[in-house]
């Protein structure tokens, strides 16, 4: 594969700022890492709200509720909304509410994930409940007790899995075909911390369609869903509208199959050498070092008339 992309210019840079109405962000990677932001997201950001831009952020992280992270963005000084912000969590409430969904799902994820479900009027087995939980090995027939109320296991990264969660969303999905099986993401890796890479929620995905021998629905980026609702919710053209990511299998193949423009940062999971490499198959329309590098648009930009 030959590849042609280069690294974005000032003019490349202005005629994104001019052409796009709707910025998609990731999170992690791309406006923070860890508990800091990225050198130049605040200013970058401001500078788009200034010029009636819209702005939305978009996570596969599922381990927190819209509500956490637009309460994030507004402390680290990026003033956000709830309705500007989409987590993998709030798509998987968001989809079982769209089904007329009416039982109790089976949740392998954290509090936030739980909040969304919960939020959703959606009854919530297991998440945090279910922390510490062991199988009694003592028992002469050891097993799990399954609520018979079941009808989705929805799984999302989940930093207190165990034996015994594992084991509950097995029995709820080899024993009931009709029970949904949904990943609200399976990123392989997250940074959680600015320091290290960690084990992202395709780890306990990939643990359950071992176990139970199932295929789950895929909620998070890439695949539509979110991009889906978003434009539909907030009357979005997709040909004005461009995501900003740091990982080429989430955020760019995302945009790329869903018909929207894509910018690669590298303050995250993608090096440069990797978006670069002849191996890789999955290209975005631009890219840049990091969102600080937009703010070189800034002395380009008319100051007296708003750009629509």
């Amino acid at each position: 594969m030959v590849v042609s992309i280069k690294k974005a210019t000032d003019q490349e840079k202005l005629a994104a700022f001019q052409n796009y109405d709707a910025w998609v962000f990731d999170l992690d990677g791309t406006i923070w890492k860890g508990s800091g932001l990225v050198p130049g997201a605040k200013e970058f950001i401001e500078l788009l709200r200034s010029y009636q831009k819209k702005v939305f952020f978009v996570t596969n992280n599922a381990t927190k509720s819209r509500v956490t992270n637009a309460t994030k963005l507004t402390g680290l000084g990026i003033a956000a909304t709830t309705a500007e912000v989409y987590t993998s969590s709030f798509a998987a409430a968001a989809y079982l509410k769209t089904t007329g969904f009416r039982k109790k799902a089976y949740v392998v994820g954290e509090k936030g994930l739980v909040d969304e479900l919960s939020a959703a009027g959606i009854t919530c087995v297991g998440g945090p409940e279910h922390v510490g939980k062991e199988v009694d090995w003592t028992e002469p027939e050891p097993q799990v007790e399954i609520d018979p109320e079941i009808g989705a296991v929805v799984v999302g990264l989940d930093r207190y899995i165990n034996y015994y969660k594992l084991q509950y969303a097995t029995t709820c999905l080899v024993n009931n075909s009709s029970c949904m099986f949904i990943a609200c993401n399976t990123d392989s890796r997250g940074h959680f911390s600015s320091s290290q890479e960690w084990a992202g929620a395709g780890t306990m995905v990939a643990a359950i369609i071992g176990s139970s021998e199932r295929e789950p629905m895929l909620l998070g980026k890439p695949a539509s869903f979110i991009l889906d609702h978003l434009c539909a919710t907030h009357q979005i053209s997709r040909d004005k509208c461009v995501v900003v990511g740091d990982r080429l299998d989430t955020d760019i193949l995302w945009g790329n199959q869903n018909g929207v423009a894509t910018c690669c940062v590298l303050t995250g999971v993608t090096s440069e050498a990797q978006l670069l490499s002849p191996e890789n198959k999955v290209q975005p329309k631009l890219y840049v070092d990091s969102l600080g590098d937009f703010l070189t648009v800034k002395p380009l930009l008319p100051t007296s008339c708003t750009i629509m």
